[in-house]
């Protein structure tokens, strides 16, 4: 059937359209139902919302009306004077258990402790934290807990001043740490004060803020003056034991302290001498304490040179040797950066101890089992800290190396080379120019042949002054001679020339001819 055909169309179109206008209404009719059902439901919420809040505030109400009726009642015994302690901190921990968010939103910890405040005055009235320091730790606890609560022991310098707890420690107990601090407490004397602080510390009742504040203002003003009026050279008990006990707690304040400290022992120590070993029972506890340039500083300016001074005099004879000036610098080995030690030792001693070794072994029949068991006895002179050390065993491996040459029936290695035993640089040229300058200045070209001795010994007698050698007389296994009133020594290896700077003294120094003229003319140097 075609289109044309369809009985009534204009019926069917109509119909149609009743029927999407039907359908139209009834989307339009539902979704105003929907939103009729929303806004009946938010109605409800509101309502259920409203009603909540009026519960809350009629538990607030009440709740606020119970904690007026107890502060009411706090301040009527307050007023009548039967408020007490054990009852003040029993009404707030109730009031915090039971009503534990008002107790916080409304600052009631502030309110306790304007109470307790008095209180407490009171009962540490005339107390002395430094002779009864546990006194009032178990109730500054309970306000601590109280005021406090479950925060965390950690405030921050701008936080915790406005704690309660914080203002009723500093009303309360610092006065009289400060008091007795101030008035009574010698710092020569930490334990009272150290053992107060350790232990209210530790109870964690004294907030930091307060701490530093005491550190601040009671001890490191006492323990300065301390300082100040320290006299290194009177006081029979070190500086340290009364200083360093408040390390821990001081930290970077003690460089204050360092800085005067290190004057003071400065002023003692440039007239010290190295035989006093009480300069290191003074100054080594401060090796870690100092930092590492200005000990480094202080070693190099006041302890070295003096040690060296000891180093230089000291004579190594193994037929009667004497342990003294060795031992005296073994002492600092543990103070003296080892850097500085090993450069001294290297310089001072083992240039010498090679010497003698060397003309020992150079000696007709030298006992080779009497020079290992010396050679033992001074490696076992080392501490084991210095016996560590690259350079320290290469130069006594050197000692070993000619003493095994020797034994070989090899020729000897003279161990003053530079190469080999490391001397100062610059100490060395001076030396060896002096050497030289000594050499060049004995006139006479045919001196030119001659050994140094006898360059020596032919120059004394052009100017009419005695040569000779003193029997028996040596100076680091070298003989020693008389030249004119000075006694001398020559190191024909190095090529220098040595004086004893006085008569009965175990002093000597290296000289040129021209100095050891004007010894002679004027007898004997200063």
């Amino acid at each position: 059937m075609e289109a044309n055909d369809v009985p009534m169309p204009e019926l069917q179109y109509n119909v149609r359209m009743l029927v999407d206008e039907a359908r139209a209404d009834i989307v339009r009719l539902d979704a105003q139902l929907r939103r009729e059902q929303e806004k009946v439901a938010s109605l409800v919420r509101e309502k259920e919302k409203v009603a909540k809040q009026e519960a809350s505030q009629k538990r607030q109400l009440l709740v606020m009306e119970r904690i007026a009726e107890t502060l009411e009642k706090v301040q009527d015994d307050d007023a009548s004077g039967m408020l007490t302690l054990d009852g003040l901190i029993q009404t707030f921990h109730g009031l915090k258990v039971q009503f534990e968010e008002e107790f916080k939103m409304c600052s009631i910890a502030w309110i306790a402790c304007r109470y307790a405040h008095p209180l407490l005055i009171r009962v540490f009235q005339g107390w002395q934290p430094l002779h009864d320091p546990k006194f009032g730790l178990e109730v500054m606890k309970k306000w601590k807990d109280l005021l406090q609560g479950d925060q965390p022991y950690d405030f921050s310098d701008s936080a915790a001043s406005m704690t309660p707890y914080v203002q009723l420690v500093s009303e309360v107990i610092l006065p009289a740490v400060r008091i007795s601090g101030t008035n009574s407490w010698e710092a020569r004397e930490p334990e009272p004060m150290l053992h107060f602080l350790e232990l209210w510390d530790n109870k964690k009742l004294l907030p930091p803020v307060l701490l530093q504040s005491l550190l601040e203002h009671v001890i490191m003003p006492k323990l300065s003056a301390a300082v100040d009026s320290w006299d290194p050279r009177r006081e029979s008990i070190p500086i340290h034991v009364w200083v360093h006990p408040w390390l821990p707690m001081l930290r970077e304040r003690i460089e204050t302290l360092c800085h005067s400290i290190r004057y003071k022992l400065s002023t003692v120590l440039h007239v010290w001498q190295a035989h006093d070993a009480s300069a290191y029972a003074v100054l080594s506890p401060w090796k870690d304490v100092f930092d590492s340039a200005s000990w480094e500083d202080l070693i190099v300016r006041y302890i070295i040179p003096k040690l060296r001074l000891a180093l230089q005099d000291f004579q190594i004879n193994p037929a009667n040797q004497k342990l003294d000036q060795f031992n005296w610098v073994m002492l600092w080995t543990s103070a003296i950066p080892v850097q500085l030690m090993v450069h001294m030792l290297e310089v001072d001693f083992f240039s010498k101890w090679q010497q003698v070794l060397y003309h020992w072994l150079c000696s007709p029949n030298p006992d080779f089992n009497e020079i290992m068991n010396w050679y033992k006895g001074w490696k076992g002179l080392f501490p084991p800290e210095l016996l560590a050390n690259e350079r320290i065993r290469m130069l006594l491996t050197a000692g070993l190396d000619m003493m095994n040459q020797a034994a070989e029936g090899l020729e000897v290695v003279q161990p003053g080379a530079r190469e080999n035993v490391g001397y100062l640089r610059a100490t060395e040229k001076r030396q060896f120019d002096a050497a030289q300058q000594a050499y060049h200045a004995v006139p006479g070209a045919a001196m030119a042949d001659l050994s140094f001795k006898e360059s020596i010994q032919a120059y004394a007698m052009e100017q009419g002054l005695l040569f000779m050698p003193r029997v028996g007389k040596f100076y680091n296994g070298m003989p020693v001679y008389e030249f004119g009133t000075v006694s001398i020594c020559i190191d024909s290896v190095k090529r220098l020339l040595y004086a004893q700077l006085q008569e009965g003294i175990d002093r000597w120094s290296p000289v040129t001819l021209t100095q050891l003229m004007d010894m002679n003319r004027i007898g004997r140097p200063h």
